[in-house]
């Protein structure tokens, strides 16, 4: 069975000021549909090949910063429950499980590799 979705969306008369279609990654469907339908030449170009996606709008990473404001802190608060966990451990003589150490550890190496600096390619 074959579905057909149709979206429409009208925009505003906003026009981009500096000339590009794209200045920075778009953010929403509808800041995309405006850049669309004020640009003579992506419309043209919507128009031949309707079918290609627009692909300047970039990854929700890029655009949305609650996602990795959500990630960041979900695991700092496992390095510090573990942390926590452990030292309440030791000091009511218990025997700290390897799991505890685990989560700890992985939670920190996912936390650096997240906060490391990427490489440039100059």
């Amino acid at each position: 069975m074959k579905r057909n979705i149709i979206i429409s969306i009208e925009a505003d008369g906003i026009a981009d000021t500096t000339g590009n279609a794209f200045p920075t990654p778009d953010t929403s469907i509808t800041e995309t549909s405006k850049s669309v339908s004020l640009d003579s030449e992506l419309t043209t170009q919507n128009q031949e090949s309707p079918d290609e996606p627009i692909t300047n709008l970039g990854t929700p990473l890029q655009t949305d910063r609650w996602i990795y404001r959500i990630v960041v802190s979900a695991l700092a608060l496992t390095i510090v429950s573990c942390i926590g966990s452990a030292v309440w451990l030791q000091s009511q003589d218990k025997e700290i499980p390897e799991i505890l150490t685990g989560l700890g550890t992985g939670a920190l190496g996912g936390l650096a590799g997240l906060l490391a600096p990427t490489p440039s390619k100059d």
